[in-house]
Formats: structure tokens, C-alpha cells, sequence
């Protein structure tokens, strides 16, 4: 049996291993894939030591911190938690693994159009991870879905390659914030279109085009795209605790915000899964590093 069990491979994860494993604990990470969120992020500007660092650059320096500790990493998709033997079973990869205190830290996973031909098509035009499928555009026509700042970044990392950017979102403002937006503008290749509902995403073997639908005429447009980028947010990866721990209408785990516990003594959940209010990479390290110390001493009171 662990001492403890860490779901996640973001920064809240990585944080949290790091902090356990220098109280000499035993831990098991499980997860299916790095973190697309911090491996897909542009340039990141507020993460102290660092004036500018790429999100892959950042997630590769803490992954190499935690191997330094010889971190026990299987990369399973978590499937459900259950009570078992004085701790838990977690059940992932078709196995079973026990630990006496388990971390969270299963961060979010894009959300979905839910359009036709969003499925068909990716990975053969449709993404969600610029920095990672972005420079395949070099030279053409691609388009962004999302007015957030996820969008924006994503719109400013491909203007550095792309023919042309054109910004689509529903709403009738851009939600992002304003020197995101100033960036855009200054780089004049980024078409806003807002009041823009997509309806379809066309093609053959590859994206050739979507159609939208002009809310303010009602009239629908297509749109000669070699490529889309979704960045609508996010859906918290929360599905397998089921009733271990108590989750907000946004499917968000609600945590004691002075030990990030759960409901379930012994359990505890970190980064943006959580219902932390600010969904940061600072915070999320934050979190990480306030849930492993937490686990310790709940761990040292049951020994």
C-alpha cells in the first residue's frame, strides 16, 4: 500500500509529489497524459524566476525536479476511487492500487463544440493546443473559437506563423484581457468576428472551411479556414471521485480552503479541478504544496 496516491500530472500534481516525497512518504502518481493545459500554454509572463518561459518549457523543469526524487509514475486514466482497508482503492489501467491518502490534482479537459464535424476532424484541422499543432498552419488561414484569454494567447501565438487569424466569439465583446487584445491589434493579422455561433466544421480528409451563424442578422457564413483552435474552456476532470467528495454546479471538488481536504478525511484535491476561485499556474503550485503538507500530517495522526 502507498502513502499516498497523487491523480494529475499539471503543476498542482508535480507540486504536491515534490512536497511528499521530501517528507520521505511513498507515492504512486496515475495519470493518462501530461497536462494538456500547462504543455499547451503560449508564453507564460507572471510565473516568478521567470520574465518569459514557454508552458512546455515550465511543466519540463518541474517534470525533471520530481524525477529527481524518483517519483513512481503509471500513465493511467483514473476510472473510480472507492474506500477500502483503513485508506483507498483506486482503480486505473484495468488495476488496483491502495493508499492510505489520496491528492486530486486531475486539473481540466478542453471543452467540446459539439458541432458536426468537430470530431471527425481532429487532429486533421481541429485542435485544442496551439503550441503544440500550431506551426502545421505555417502560412495559411486558420480560426479561433473563444473571446477569453485563452483564445487571445492563442490567436497571438499563431499570428507569429499563420497567412491570417480570424477571432470568432458568440458574445458581442471579447472577454479577454485588454493588452491581449492591444497585441492583436498591433500585430494586424487577427480579424475579430464577434456575435459568431458556430454550426458546422467542413471538409474532406482535412478542415476546409466552418460555417457560423451571424447572430445579430441571423444569416449564416462560411469560412475558407485551413484550421480551428477551440478555446471555450474547460471542463473539470472531476468524474470518478463520485461521492467521496462534494462537487459545485460547475463540477468543480469543493476543498477546505486551509488544508484542501475534501469531505472524505484523507482525501484531498488541488489545482483547477478544485472550486478555487483563481484558476493560475502559481495557485495551482500553491494548492499542490498545501495539500501534500496537509496529507503528511493527516497520514502521521492515523499511523
Amino acid at each position: 500500500m502507498e502513502d499516498l496516491i497523487i491523480i494529475g500530472a499539471g503543476p498542482a500534481a508535480l507540486t504536491a509529489g515534490i512536497y511528499a516525497l521530501r517528507k520521505k512518504l511513498k507515492v504512486l502518481m496515475l495519470a493518462e497524459k501530461p497536462s494538456w493545459q500547462l504543455s499547451s500554454a503560449p508564453t507564460i509572463e507572471n510565473y516568478p524566476g521567470f520574465k518569459s518561459v514557454l508552458g512546455a518549457e515550465l511543466l519540463k523543469k518541474m517534470q525533471e525536479q520530481i524525477e529527481f526524487y524518483g517519483v513512481n509514475i503509471k500513465n493511467f486514466r483514473v476510472e473510480k476511487i472507492e474506500p477500502k482497508d483503513s485508506g483507498f482503492a483506486v482503480f486505473a489501467g484495468g488495476a488496483e492500487f491502495l493508499a492510505r491518502a489520496i491528492i486530486v490534482a486531475s486539473g481540466k479537459n478542453p471543452r467540446l463544440l459539439n458541432v458536426p464535424g468537430e470530431k471527425e476532424f481532429i487532429g486533421k484541422g481541429v485542435g485544442y493546443c496551439v503550441t503544440c499543432d500550431g506551426p502545421i498552419f505555417s502560412g495559411k488561414e486558420v480560426a479561433v473559437v473563444g473571446g477569453g484569454n485563452s483564445g487571445l494567447e492563442a490567436a497571438i501565438e499563431l499570428q507569429r506563423y499563420t497567412k491570417k487569424v480570424y477571432l470568432l466569439e458568440e458574445t458581442d465583446i471579447l472577454r479577454g484581457d485588454e493588452v491581449n487584445q492591444d497585441k492583436l491589434k498591433e500585430g494586424g493579422k487577427t480579424e475579430f468576428i464577434l456575435r459568431a455561433k458556430i454550426k458546422e466544421i467542413k471538409g474532406e480528409k482535412f478542415v476546409s472551411g466552418i460555417v457560423y451563424n451571424d447572430t445579430k442578422s441571423n444569416v449564416d457564413r462560411e469560412l475558407p479556414v485551413s484550421g480551428l483552435f477551440v478555446e471555450i474552456g474547460s471542463i473539470p476532470s472531476s468524474d470518478f471521485i463520485g461521492k467521496l467528495a462534494d462537487v459545485n454546479e460547475n463540477g468543480e471538488i469543493v476543498v477546505d480552503s486551509k488544508t484542501n481536504e475534501t469531505k472524505t478525511p484523507g482525501i484531498f484535491a488541488a489545482g483547477d479541478v478544485t472550486n478555487g476561485i483563481y484558476k493560475q499556474i502559481v495557485i495551482a503550485c500553491g494548492d499542490g504544496a498545501k495539500a501534500a503538507l496537509s496529507a503528511y500530517y493527516y497520514l502521521s495522526k492515523i499511523r
